[in-house]
């Protein structure tokens, strides 16, 4: 995370606050949300274990229309 210059704040107010989940390999789930007006996303993948949150990674990403999920 500090190589993308990501903080660990960032990162667990996406996990705790995500504007959406989803589903991914492995029983993992990604938590994102969009950052910089809307045009990035910060994507957090992490692992449910034991009620808590296990941080896998986390990067930011500018495809915003591919990684977004319309309701």
């Amino acid at each position: 995370m500090q190589r993308r210059g990501i903080t660990e704040a960032e990162a667990i107010v996406i996990v705790r606050n995500p504007d959406q989940v989803l589903p991914s390999h492995k029983g993992r789930e990604i938590r994102q949300s969009k950052v910089s007006a809307g045009r990035m996303l910060l994507r957090v993948v992490v692992k449910e274990h034991a009620q808590e949150y296990h941080l896998i990674t986390a990067y930011k990403t500018g495809k915003v229309a591919k990684y977004w999920r319309q309701s």
